[in-house]
């Protein structure tokens, strides 16, 4: 009986023992099962992340090799840009030289043209004509030709002006003109010729004159038969109103108009011309140098004639005249005509180099104008 009682707790334990070891298996495999599904999940995460791996190698290789292909374009683009900064700072280099020798050139042209025009100015003044025309009677001369006879054309004139050549003739100077050139060469071939006056011998000077420019042109005339100029036209109405005015005013013969071909109006400048239909009308009107013009009210303009001209031939020239001398440092020591007449005896004389004298003139103390023809010399106060 004590064993039946004593082998009862050991079966229970035993079997308590085999309960919990089921669990803790049963627990274990659970565990088990998680840490394969755990496994399993890291190698789908570890697989993956190689895949991304492979991936991302890929692309670094591929970014690897973009970033190659940069380089060596950001290589080629630095030379490139280096040589063509080169090329950009030598052809800066070049045309800052250009520039500079086309200052150069500059400031010598401008040099050059301020030269030409200081010239130019001196040349103007040199051949500038001012002087008076005095009053001259002319005569008109024509050529032997058939007379035309349709009086349509125009008059037709051409004037020949001749500057003559003057010499400035100043105090205490003298011109003496010789009839022969080889007197004159001899004078000039003295240093001085001392001169016997009343009370002293005086010293004088020779040398060779050289005459002033002078101009010669033919001035080609051309006066219409058939037109009329019109000035000093007020303008107090239309152009185009003014136009059939002046055709009006013009035509009537009881003011000495005529028939009107044409009437011409510039209201700029107050002026026009006339065109008549026969000739006569314009030529009898330009005489009478004012006209009655019917505008708003009666007015007085200016008419003449209608004139065109041509400067043609123009040419200048100086020189030297050969039979002509001057003496200058002439001492004031006696009379003005007593003077000129002991210079022309003593320039008269063979003995003296001298010979016959076309013409002399002494001036004591105002500057005389002295002016020279083919023939003769002149001398204006």
């Amino acid at each position: 009986m004590a064993d039946m009682s004593n082998n009862t707790p050991i079966n229970d334990k035993t079997d308590g023992s085999l309960e919990e070891g089921d669990g803790q298996l049963a627990k274990a495999k659970k565990e088990l099962e998680t840490w394969k599904a755990k496994v399993e999940k890291a190698d789908d995460v570890k697989a993956r992340l190689i895949l991304e791996k492979l991936e991302e190698d890929e692309a670094k290789v591929k970014a690897q090799q973009e970033m190659m292909a940069c380089l060596e374009n950001q290589n080629e683009c630095q030379k490139k840009f280096t040589e063509t900064t080169k090329e950009v700072q030598d052809e800066i280099l070049k045309l800052g030289e250009r520039k500079k020798a086309l200052l150069d050139k500059l400031r010598r042209c401008q040099a050059e043209l301020e030269a030409k025009k200081t010239e130019s100015a001196k040349l103007k003044q040199k051949f500038k004509i001012c002087a008076q025309i005095p009053d001259t009677e002319v005569k008109f001369t024509c050529q032997n030709k058939e007379e035309s006879d349709d009086n349509n054309q125009p008059i037709r004139e051409v004037f020949s002006i001749s500057q003559r050549p003057t010499v400035l003739l100043q105090g205490g100077q003298a011109l003496i003109t010789f009839e022969e050139e080889k007197v004159a060469s001899q004078i000039l071939q003295l240093a001085k010729c001392s001169v016997s006056c009343e009370q002293t011998c005086l010293d004088v000077k020779p040398k060779r004159i050289k005459m002033d420019p002078a101009v010669k042109f033919e001035i080609h005339l051309s006066i219409s038969k058939k037109e009329l100029l019109v000035s000093n036209v007020p303008p107090s109405i239309p152009e185009e109103r003014m136009r059939d005015r002046l055709e009006i005013s013009f035509s009537r013969p009881s003011r000495g108009g005529g028939e009107v071909e044409r009437a011409v109006y510039d209201k700029n400048t107050g002026t026009g011309r006339i065109t008549f239909l026969h000739p006569g009308v314009a030529e009898s009107l330009a005489l009478g140098e004012r006209y009655c013009v019917d505008l708003d009210t009666e007015v007085n303009v200016q008419v003449g004639p209608s004139y065109q001209y041509k400067l043609r031939k123009f040419q200048t020239f100086c020189g030297t005249p050969k039979r002509t001398i001057l003496l200058h440092d002439i001492a004031d020591v006696e009379d003005e005509e007593d003077l000129q007449d002991h210079l022309e005896i003593h320039f008269q004389k063979p003995s003296n180099y001298g010979g016959e004298i076309e013409s002399i003139k002494y001036s004591r103390g105002k500057a005389l104008q002295a002016f020279f023809c083919e023939d003769k010399m002149e001398i204006d106060n």
